[in-house]
């Protein structure tokens, strides 16, 4: 891997808060310490110090991004294990990642909609050689030149002997040379959320056998014989409110709004989808609420020791008290932060 001298940007950080309420039963699993009998086979994830309920941001970050890749429409371009496939950048630069005896091409992560945002890990893959050349990149060892051609509506590539080869219609050939790969952190900081004060106290109140949460059965039934399975999931019951918070960087100032609007559809989405496990049978719809967003600069951190008590907090952007009311107002939130960017 090359070694770079360029740091990556820090422009500021666009901070999103949000309640999250739990509309049906929602689950989202942790490890069950012991399997008893009658006892829960699938119980929710918890707090180790205070045992209440949580959403893990890393859940509700994959999601956001399983649905980004869909809005998207991006190709199953990395094996995950157990015959599963995602999408990932294989390096900052666009290329060919070589997938079963398939060239599936992929967008690089320096302006991929996806990998810009949420990260992506590089894996070896075929990139052009002029790009591995003015930019340092490794090769693979023993790695040989070889030409590609591909269509620009294609997904894919193949490989040809030469830039001579008869072409398609449509074709065009390039020389690549497979590299080692380079990772891409993400822009986008998703929190554990926890539940409100209010809701947490409320639901210390619930009586069904379980501390702030509820038995669900199901029963899955043999076609042929009518034996039954039945199977006890835990879940956080319906009218929960849990607070929101993500965080955005500004590396590009170029690439935010783009960046923010997404987030924004996702989030919508989700609300249409489910978050957690088994939504085709009615669990995890969730509602977004009580929008509230800041931008800080890095003047903002730096004069922080320099001003009196509470003052130093930068002017909150005009909040939405629902998702249809951010994607409705969004042009005037983007215009709002735009102003705030370098360069405005």
């Amino acid at each position: 891997m090359p070694a770079s001298l360029e740091q990556k940007s820090l422009v500021g950080k666009f901070i999103l808060k949000s309640q999250i309420e739990v509309k049906t039963g929602l689950h989202i699993g942790g490890g069950g310490e012991n399997l008893d009998i009658g006892g829960l086979d699938k119980p929710v994830i918890r707090d180790p110090l205070t045992q209440y309920p949580y959403l893990p941001g890393s859940s509700i970050k994959g999601k956001l991004r399983a649905i980004t890749e869909r809005l998207t429409n991006k190709p199953l371009n990395r094996p995950s294990g157990s015959n599963t496939y995602r999408y990932e950048s294989d390096d900052l630069a666009d290329g060919f990642s070589e997938v079963g005896g398939l060239l599936i091409r992929y967008e690089g992560a320096s302006t991929c909609l996806v990998s810009r945002l949420f990260g992506s890990t590089g894996t070896n893959c075929w990139i052009d050689t002029d790009t591995v050349a003015s930019q340092g990149l490794e090769s693979v060892q023993n790695a040989q030149r070889r030409h590609i051609a591909w269509a620009t509506n294609s997904r894919t590539g193949r490989f040809v002997e030469n830039a001579n080869n008869q072409l398609n219609a449509g074709e065009t050939v390039g020389e690549y040379i497979k590299v080692k790969g380079r990772n891409c952190p993400a822009r986008l900081i998703v929190r554990d959320s926890h539940l409100s004060p209010q809701s947490a106290e409320q639901l210390k109140k619930v009586d069904t056998g379980l501390f702030m949460t509820e038995w669900k059965f199901e029963n899955g039934i043999d076609r042929v014989t009518a034996a039954a399975n039945p199977r006890q999931f835990e879940r956080v019951p319906a009218g929960s409110i849990f607070e929101f918070e993500l965080v955005y960087t500004v590396e590009n100032p170029e690439q935010a709004i783009k960046d923010l609007e997404n987030i924004a559809i996702a989030l919508a989405i989700l609300e249409d989808d489910a978050l957690g496990g088994h939504g085709s049978r009615g669990y995890g719809k969730v509602e977004f609420k009580k929008f509230n967003f800041f931008y800080r600069d890095l003047e903002y951190y730096r004069r922080i020791t320099n001003t009196p008590n509470d003052s130093s907090e930068t002017e909150e952007i005009p909040s939405a008290n629902n998702i249809q009311e951010l994607l409705d107002n969004f042009t005037g939130l983007s215009e709002n932060i735009q102003r705030r960017l370098p360069g405005s």
